[in-house]
């Protein structure tokens, strides 16, 4: 295993069996008491973890000398807004905690809704519920990318971002650059779009 900044002392086996024999003699505690506010908000809470990143980017507040600096909620001090600045491979580091390996799954259905039988057993479910009605059918599954876009988000696909009067119009198509050997590093690439727009005012 590989371990990096504060920690990269782990990355020797002998540090890190340390580690694990000094977690084995604590004596671990489990507490666990009933939910508040009822199932949404046990839904609404577990929803920050299957459905959000690690840290929204509004959360970000600087990005300096190799340093990241967030704001945080503080629930020891009253629910408090304060700010922590990290090294910039720990940021890193413990963001990465929160991606799942390669092959693991954040959600697995299961019963009748386990994608093996879905099918089947949602139609004898509805069968036994005396459900004649056919299932309504999104009207999203019927549209292109544009329409589905201006469905949720109320805005056309084109329409300027900063002014929302003006609307985007594709002038040219740029074709991807080619390298005969290697890939740059992606910051010597000036210009990644693969559309090039023009900002009018109608």
């Amino acid at each position: 295993m590989k371990f990096y900044g504060k920690i990269s002392h782990l990355s020797n086996p002998e540090s890190f069996a340390q580690l694990m024999q000094k977690c084995f003699n604590s004596e671990w505690v489990v507490y666990a008491k009933p939910p508040f506010g009822g199932a949404e908000k046990v839904l609404d809470y577990l929803g920050r973890y299957t459905h959000r990143i690690a840290i929204s980017n509004n959360r970000l507040l600087k990005v300096k000398d190799g340093k990241v600096s967030f704001s945080w909620r503080n629930y020891r001090k009253g629910n408090k807004t304060q700010t922590m600045t990290l090294e910039a491979e720990e940021f890193i580091r413990r963001f990465l905690l929160h991606v799942l390996p390669s092959g693991f799954m954040r959600i697995r259905y299961f019963g009748f809704l386990s994608n093996r039988h879905r099918t089947r057993k949602l139609k004898l479910c509805r069968k036994l519920l005396h459900e004649h009605q056919p299932a309504v059918k999104s009207p999203i599954k019927s549209m292109d990318w544009k329409e589905r876009y201006e469905f949720l988000t109320g805005k056309p696909v084109y329409m300027c971002s900063f002014c929302h009067k003006g609307h985007l119009i594709p002038i040219q198509n740029l074709l991807p650059l080619r390298f005969p050997f290697t890939r740059p590093p992606p910051q010597t690439v000036k210009n990644d779009l693969n559309i090039s727009t023009l900002h009018i005012h109608l």
